[in-house]
Parts: C-alpha cells; structure tokens; sequence
C-alpha cells in the first residue's frame, strides 16, 4: 500500500450492498408486477429520490402507475455532491417523472451535526418531513423511499426515521434484494442499472467528527478528482489532515500508481489534506460499523 501518512485502519460508512440470499430466482417482470400493486395501493404519492438504483426503480414505477398523482422529491444540502444532484434531474428527465428538489436543513439538526452513529437518523428525519410536508402541499398521500431487503442487515438507523414517518418501502414489501433491484432496473432499460452504491458525503466522516460544510466539501472534491481519473466506485475517508482513499478493489494497483507518480498529491492538498493514503483493500460498504460495538 502507498501512504501519505497513517495506515489504513478504518473507515466511513458507506452505502451497503450484501449480496442476495439464496432463494428461488424471481423474474423481473413479476417483480416489476408485484412492485406496480404495491405502488398503486397508494393512489398518490411522494417518492423521496437520490438518483441512486433503488429509488429510481420506485420513482420510474411511480410515474407509470400513478402519472401525474406521483413526484420525486430530490432534497439539496451541502451532504449531496452536486454532481449527484445533477445526475438525479437528468434521471428525472429520462423516467418522463415530475420531480422537485427541496433544501434540506439536516446542518441545523445537532444531532446531525454530532455525528454519532444514529446521524442517519436525523438526516432523514430531516427528509421525510420536508417530503411530507410537500405530499401535503400537493394533495399526495404517501412517501415512497428505496429501501430494499438487504438494507435491513446493516446497521440502517434511517429506517427507524422511516418508520416513525409512516413511509412505505415498495422494494422490502416485495422481499427484493438489491441484485433483483438491478435486474428490474435493467429489465426496465434504466440507465443507471449497473451504477456503484452511493452514500450521503457525510458518511465520510467518521463518527464522532463533527459534520461542517466544509469537510463535505472536502471529500466531495477529492471525489470529483478520482472520478475524473476514470475510477467509478470512490470514497474520500476524512480523518482530519489524512484522507484515506478508496477505488473498486480491482483497480487498487492503478491508484497506488498514479500515486506514486504524485497524481495525487496536489488535488488532495488543494482539498485541505496534509496527507493521504490507500486503502489495500478497495472500497467496502459499511466499513465505519466495523467500530460499532453492538447494533441494537
């Protein structure tokens, strides 16, 4: 491993994607069947989208059952790369979906700010009300998110806010696994289908530091340069002066290369960082719950 600075010992959490349990294969088109029930159970609705897989699964179904009783609500704050946001409009464009982006004020939430390990929690606390208080604008009756079946093995403290807003979960209601999510979207001719698992840029920060502006606007720029290196999965670890750099565990060795020829050092610094290093093992999701003790 080629370092600037500490070694590699742990990380921030990510987006988890465990892989599916075995189990007799289902169709996508009897997914996308059972998916269209759950959705029209709903009469009118509010489909809380990232621009991530699961969500535009749900928000592409929403729009075809529902029409014009269904809106993607995309929520902005310094937590969103832009880059994502963006992603997301065009997204919204392509599924022929109405879609709103909101601000969101999880910054103004201390226990957000505090970054513990229930920071998920406020964070989408913070989203569902917005959500709901645009469904109740519009005359929409439910909230709609993208939490799939294998959500619920990690630690997922954002369901439990979920739960508390009354917000209904198309995917997990059907038992589908993120694999099966992606053969629906592939199914539908989605075109983020195959796209990487994504996370809020807070969950770069380990917990206990606290969340600024600043320090996601860090870890977002770092991203932004990996990405443009050609690299598709990405994390920025923010430790302080030291950024621990995650890529798709297969390209690791081309990382380490460009590092060594000093590809690395000047973006980094830019960023605010005194030192960095590579994690050898790649990206893993939900590598920070490693230092959780216990999960309730």
């Amino acid at each position: 491993m080629l370092s600037r600075g500490l070694a590699n010992d742990e990380g921030a959490h990510g987006a988890a994607e465990q892989q599916a349990t075995e189990q007799t294969p289902r169709s996508p088109a009897v997914l996308v069947k059972a998916l269209c029930a759950e959705i029209a159970a709903c009469r009118s609705a509010v489909v809380a989208f990232s621009g991530g897989i699961d969500s535009t699964v749900v928000l592409k179904l929403a729009a075809d059952v529902l029409g014009e009783r269904a809106l993607g609500v995309s929520g902005l704050s310094p937590a969103v790369a832009p880059a994502e946001a963006a992603e997301a409009e065009r997204l919204g464009h392509q599924l022929g979906a109405r879609l709103l982006f909101a601000e969101t004020a999880e910054l103004r939430r201390p226990g957000y700010v505090a970054n513990g390990p229930d920071r998920c929690f406020h964070c989408k606390t913070e989203l569902y009300a917005v959500c709901r208080a645009i469904a109740d604008e519009h005359g929409l009756a439910c909230i709609l998110n993208g939490t799939n079946a294998d959500d619920v093995g990690d630690w997922r403290p954002g369901l439990a806010a979920a739960t508390e807003a009354r917000v209904r979960s198309p995917l997990l209601a059907c038992g589908m696994t993120k694999r099966e999510v992606r053969a629906v979207a592939a199914h539908l001719g989605l075109p983020n289908w195959d796209k990487p698992a994504l996370a809020c840029l807070a969950s770069r920060l380990p917990y206990g530091t606290r969340v600024t502006s600043e320090r996601l606007a860090a870890v977002d720029a770092v991203e932004r340069h990996l990405l443009g290196l050609g690299f598709r999965q990405v994390r920025a670890r923010h430790h302080g002066d030291l950024v621990r750099l995650e890529v798709e565990p297969e390209r690791v060795a081309d990382l380490v290369a460009l590092g060594a020829v000093g590809a690395l050092d000047g973006p980094t610094r830019d960023a605010g960082f005194l030192h960095w290093s590579i994690e050898a093992e790649g990206f893993r999701s939900g590598r920070l719950n490693d230092t959780l003790t216990r999960i309730p």
